[in-house]
């Protein structure tokens, strides 16, 4: 059971503060709505007309893509840390590269193999900005938890 509410609880800190940094940055930067926000995670799954078209109901496919998403990145990291116990002891460290890790695959691996297609890479504020939350928003948060749920 402790595997299991260190995937969940991991999932959901890391999912939360993620989400919450994208509606404040993208927000901000791009004056971008919630809505726009989710629907443009619904997009790799269904499209981008498809989610632009779909208003809340596409919104909230995205949601629930967002949170899948954060959870399958803090099962892969739970069970790593159950077979490399050093991962859960040096959470800080092993968090950072893996939310540099997971800002990797996600930007040239998942992206470019979803419905949106291959993408440019972010650069300049958008660049930090993602690196930033994957790093100390995703990465870290799930080890964090994941040592604290550790045996």
């Amino acid at each position: 059971m402790r595997l299991v509410w260190a995937t969940l609880l991991g999932g959901l800190f890391a999912g939360a503060l993620d989400i919450i940094f994208a509606f404040v940055f993208y927000g901000l930067t791009l004056g971008a709505s919630e809505m726009q926000i989710l629907q443009s995670v619904a997009a790799g799954l269904i499209g981008r007309e498809e989610a632009r078209a779909g208003g809340w109901g596409s919104a909230l496919i995205g949601l629930g893509c967002h949170f899948f998403i954060a959870t399958a990145m803090a099962a892969v990291f739970v069970v790593a840390a159950r077979l490399v116990p050093l991962l859960v002891k040096r959470a800080w460290i092993f968090g950072i590269l893996y939310g540099f890790a997971l800002y990797a695959v996600m930007t040239y691996v998942v992206v470019p193999a979803s419905a949106l297609g291959p993408r440019p890479a972010p650069e300049g504020l958008q660049l930090w900005g993602a690196l930033f939350t994957h790093v100390f928003f995703v990465g870290v948060p799930i080890a964090l938890v994941a040592r604290r749920f550790s045996a």
